[in-house]
C-alpha cells in the first residue's frame, strides 16, 4: 500500500525506469504490444474519421465534464436522491479500504461466498478481489481478457485490453493448464478459446447470487447507471444475480441524458473503434420481476476530492477510460502497462495515479516522468485532457515533494554560468575536456551524480573540440583587429563603414 493508503501499488514494483528497462528487454512483450496497439490505432483513426463533427463533440464533452466537476457536490446529491427513489441504496466511501469493507459486508449479508464481476477499473483501484479473498469470497472475472489475467495470476496491463501483453499461443497454453474444464485438444484458434471461456463462465453466471460492477457513467437526473461492453458478459452479471453492487468513482456522474448522448458517441469510437458498443446496459434502481431485486451503489472518492482541488491536475478526472492515449503512446508501446505499477497504466495513469495515491512512493514519484511529452496522447483524447501539461505540472510537484536539492543546485549553477559571457566561455573550454571521457564511441555513457540522472537512461554526446565562441574568435577575430575583410569579402565584426580600420 502507499503512504496515503488510498490505492494499492502493485507489490514489489520498482520505480518506472527500472520496471521499463526490464520490460523493454522482453522482445516477445514488445512484439505483442506493437502488434496490438498498431492495429487498434489504425481502426480507431478510421472510426473517428467518419464523423465530421468529431472535434466539436470532443469540445462538448470537455465542457460537460468541466461543468460537472465544478458542481460535483450538487450532481452527486441529485444522483443519490434519484437512485434512492428508484429503490436503490447509496453508500459513500472515502477511500479504498472503506469501499472494500462496504462491498464485503453487502456480500456477506447476501449469504454469498462467490460473486461474478464485470470489468471494473474502480474495483481494481481499490484491490477489491484481494479484499474479498481475504474474507473467504471468490470473485470470478467474466470479461475474457480479465479472465485470462486472473487464470494466470497476473495483473492487467491495459485499460481496455487487460491481456494485451499476451498472444494467442500464450493464452491457449494458459487455458490448457489453468482452466479445469478446458476441452481436450484445445487449440490456439481464437473462436475455440472464446468458446472454452464461454462454457467455463456459464455455470458461474447461472449460479451467482451477487454481481459486482463499475459504471461508465451515472446520470444524476434519473439515477441511472450505464455500462458499455462488447462481450455480453456484463449484461449477464448485471441482470441475473439477485443482488447487484456497483462501485463507481464520483467523477463518473453526468447531469442529464442529453449529456450522456455525447459520450456514447465518443467512447466506442475511441476505445473499440466501433460506432456503438454491442451491449449498452442502463438501469435505474430495481424493478420487481426484472433483474436484481437489490441494488447498491458505492460512490468512491479515494483521492478524487484532493485531485479536484488542483487546478491543472483536475482535468484527469474528465477521463472516460477509453485507453486511446495508451495506444498512441510510444512509451507505453515499448514498456507495457505493468511498468507503471498501477491499475491505471499509460499516459492517463502517469497523471492520475500520482494524484490519487500521492507521490510518496518511488513508483508514484517516477510516473510523471514516464513520457516523452510528444503530445500524441492529447491529440487522441476524446475529452481533451492536456496530459503533457499535467505531466509537467506533476513533475514539478514530485521534485518539490522529494526535495531534490541536487536538481535545484544544477539549475542555480547553470543560471550563474549563463548570466556571464566570461563564465560561459570558461565553462565551454572546460567542457571540451569532456571529450576524453567519451573514448572512441564519441558518446559519454557515464557521468557522476547529479548528472548521472541523464546518463542512466541515455548517452550524452561528447562536447565538440572547439566551441562556436572559440571558433568565431579564431576565424573572424582578426578582421576586427587587423582591418581585413572577413570570409566572402564582407567586413569583420570590428570594421567601420568603408572598410577602413580604426
Amino acid at each position: 500500500m502507499t503512504a496515503l493508503g488510498r490505492m494499492p501499488t502493485y507489490l514489489g514494483m520498482p520505480a518506472f525506469p527500472d520496471a521499463a528497462r526490464r520490460a523493454v528487454a522482453d522482445s516477445q512483450l514488445r512484439r505483442n504490444l506493437t502488434h496490438a496497439t498498431t492495429a487498434i490505432r489504425a481502426k480507431r483513426a478510421g472510426a473517428v474519421a467518419e464523423l465530421d463533427d468529431w472535434e466539436a463533440l470532443r469540445q462538448a464533452a470537455k465542457a460537460i465534464k468541466d461543468h460537472t466537476l465544478a458542481n460535483l457536490g450538487t450532481y452527486l446529491l441529485r444522483l443519490e436522491e434519484n437512485v434512492t427513489k428508484a429503490g436503490g441504496h447509496v453508500h459513500w466511501a472515502r477511500d479504498a479500504a472503506e469501499a472494500n469493507a462496504i462491498v464485503t459486508g453487502l456480500v456477506r449479508a447476501a449469504g454469498a461466498d462467490r460473486v461474478v464481476k464485470v470489468k471494473s477499473m474502480a474495483t481494481q483501484e481499490t484491490g477489491l478481489n484481494e479484499a474479498l479473498e481475504a474474507a473467504g469470497v471468490t470473485a470470478v472475472e467474466t470479461d475474457l481478457a480479465e479472465l485470462i489475467v486472473q487464470l494466470g495470476h497476473d495483473r492487467p496491463s491495459h485499460i481496455l485490453v487487460p491481456a494485451i501483453h499476451k498472444n494467442r499461443a500464450e493464452i491457449g497454453g494458459l487455458f490448457r493448464t489453468a482452466m479445469p474444464d478446458a476441452p481436450a485438444g484445445l487449440t490456439d484458434d481464437p473462436p475455440r478459446l472464446t468458446a472454452a471461456a464461454r462454457a467455463h463462465l456459464r455455470q458461474a453466471f447461472l449460479s451467482a447470487e451477487v454481481g459486482i460492477s463499475g459504471a461508465n457513467f451515472a446520470v444524476a437526473d434519473t439515477g441511472s447507471l450505464v455500462v458499455v461492453e462488447s462481450e455480453g458478459n456484463g449484461r449477464m452479471c448485471l441482470t441475473l444475480p439477485r443482488t447487484l453492487i456497483s462501485v463507481v468513482g464520483v467523477e463518473k456522474v453526468l447531469p442529464s441524458w442529453r449529456d450522456l448522448e455525447v459520450f456514447l458517441a465518443l467512447l466506442p469510437r475511441s476505445s473499440t473503434a466501433e460506432r456503438m458498443n454491442p451491449y449498452t446496459t442502463i438501469w435505474s434502481g430495481v424493478t420487481p420481476g426484472d433483474g436484481p431485486s437489490e441494488f447498491h451503489l458505492v460512490l468512491l472518492d479515494n483521492g478524487r476530492t484532493a485531485t479536484l482541488a488542483d487546478r491543472v491536475g483536475r482535468q484527469a478526472l474528465r477521463c472516460i477510460r477509453c485507453s486511446a492515449c495508451l495506444n498512441a503512446c510510444p512509451v507505453y508501446e515499448r514498456a507495457g502497462g505493468h511498468a507503471y505499477g498501477s491499475p491505471y497504466p499509460g499516459p492517463i495513469g502517469a497523471i492520475l495515479s500520482p494524484q490519487l495515491r500521492g507521490t510518496g512512493s518511488a513508483v508514484d514519484a517516477s510516473l510523471p516522468f514516464a513520457s516523452s511529452l510528444c503530445g500524441a496522447c492529447y491529440e487522441v483524447c476524446p475529452v481533451a485532457i492536456n496530459i503533457p501539461e499535467a505531466l509537467v505540472h506533476l513533475r514539478a510537484r514530485a521534485v518539490e515533494d522529494h526535495k531534490r536539492y541536487s536538481e535545484r543546485t544544477v539549475f542555480q549553477l547553470s543560471g550563474y554560468v549563463l548570466s556571464s559571457p566570461r563564465r560561459l566561455a570558461a565553462a565551454q573550454r572546460a567542457a571540451s575536456f569532456g571529450r576524453h571521457l567519451a573514448g572512441r564511441s564519441g558518446r559519454i555513457r557515464r557521468l557522476p551524480p547529479p548528472l548521472s540522472g541523464w546518463t542512466d537512461t541515455r548517452d550524452a554526446p561528447a562536447p565538440p573540440p572547439e566551441s562556436f565562441r572559440a571558433w568565431w574568435a579564431r576565424t573572424r577575430g582578426s578582421a576586427g583587429r587587423g582591418g581585413q575583410a572577413g570570409r566572402g569579402g564582407q567586413a569583420g565584426p570590428g570594421s567601420r563603414p568603408g572598410g577602413a580600420a580604426g
